[in-house]
């Protein structure tokens, strides 16, 4: 599954030049945590988020000497004067293509502590936003969906397996896979690839083979 099926489409932004109160307002109203910030092109340059609001409020009191203390430790911090978008916001932001897969946006979010990633398309181009919720969607799939994609994406379309060659059940994420297939070697690409199956927590698998050929002879087993 692809970043492209999970991530919200309803995308609410903001120009670099918007005064920091619209920001406020626009993500108080909307419930979110940050705002992709965008140009004229909808290319994602920034993002601003509730940590920065944190920061310019905390700026408005510090004199002139805790701020080269603080500088020391943490880097450029937000001047007092912080009026707009564009004085508090985080440049070039992580971003995400929306052809990748969910469990890469999964790893990202994870290694560099971000609550959410804007997607884009090959030319930069803002076309979602994808975020921990939305990678948690992913393991609440439907245990039947789940079955249809093993069975009808690997077995059949990937594998080229007859539909009486073996049987899928899925209960709680977990895979049960059984029948006999031709090659040894499918049987073991079909376990690969069913564990792969974005929303399967794990797959058991009885399924037996005909003709071993990953090694010389011809043997029926598991």
């Amino acid at each position: 599954m692809i970043v492209g099926d999970v991530m919200s489409t309803e995308i609410i932004t903001i120009g670099v030049d918007a005064p920091l109160k619209e920001a406020a307002t626009m993500m108080v109203k909307s419930g979110v945590s940050g705002l992709p910030v965008v140009d004229d092109d909808r290319k994602v340059i920034g993002i601003i988020t509730e940590a920065d609001f944190v920061t310019a409020e905390a700026n408005r009191s510090w004199g002139r000497q805790r701020r080269r203390l603080l500088a020391n430790f943490l880097g450029d911090v937000t001047p007092p004067s912080a009026t707009s978008v564009a004085d508090v916001m985080s440049v070039d932001p992580h971003t995400i293509d929306s052809g990748s897969s969910v469990t890469e946006a999964a790893r990202m979010m994870t290694d560099l502590r971000v609550k959410r990633l804007p997607v884009v398309f090959p030319d930069g181009t803002l076309c979602g936003i994808i975020s921990r919720a939305d990678v948690m969607g992913v393991f609440a799939r439907p245990d039947d969906a789940l079955a249809d994609e093993i069975l009808n994406g690997v077995a059949l379309a990937i594998l080229q397996l007859s539909p009486d060659d073996v049987t899928v059940v899925v209960s709680d994420g977990v895979a049960n896979i059984s029948g006999q297939v031709p090659a040894r070697s499918e049987a073991r690409i079909l376990q690969e690839l069913a564990v792969r199956v974005e929303g399967v927590v794990a797959v058991e698998s009885s399924v037996t083979w005909t003709h071993d050929d990953t090694k010389s002879g011809s043997s029926s087993g598991i």
